[in-house]
């Protein structure tokens, strides 16, 4: 499967592991950086791996930050763009197969190497169920999506 990976300075060292894992397993990887621990901002790496699904490049994404907490933020800013925090095993899969997850997100001071190799794998084996009520939840979520896509959104604290 071709997928399409990105980090901030912070997750910089895990993609590496990440992506040569992926090449391994016989995936083409495409690497959108950083590409060194250099500080960088995380949302210009969300959104190019988002825009990477959002534009049919690829169907699915991994995304690495510090605490994957603002990646996966910025990522889910896109329309179109499902990004999922994972740090289990089983939110890895289980994020695709009921929610049609198109973006793992990792946390790289959070979670190992190891375990990061685990959800990689574990999230390119799921696939989504189509299970009716998977679907009816799916449709709601973009129903949302579609509803304030395009309105201004809430003020925040440096606002």
């Amino acid at each position: 499967m071709k997928i399409t990976i990105g980090s901030d300075h912070a997750g910089f060292p895990l993609k590496q592991e990440v992506a040569a894992h992926l090449r391994e397993q016989g995936h083409e990887v495409i690497d959108l950086g950083t590409n060194n621990t250099d500080p960088v901002d995380y949302p210009d790496y969300a959104e190019a791996v988002g825009k990477s699904i959002l534009d049919g490049t690829v169907k699915r994404a991994v995304l690495i930050c510090g605490s994957g907490v603002g990646a996966s933020v910025a990522a889910n800013k896109i329309p179109g763009v499902r990004a999922g925090l994972c740090h289990d095993g089983y939110s890895a899969h289980q994020g695709v197969e009921h929610d049609d997850m198109n973006v793992l997100v990792l946390g790289a001071r959070v979670i190992g190497v190891a375990l990061a190799k685990e959800l990689v794998d574990n999230y390119m084996r799921a696939a989504f169920t189509h299970e009716e009520r998977h679907e009816r939840r799916l449709k709601k979520v973009m129903s949302i999506e579609e509803r304030y896509g395009k309105r201004v959104s809430v003020k925040s604290s440096i606002q």
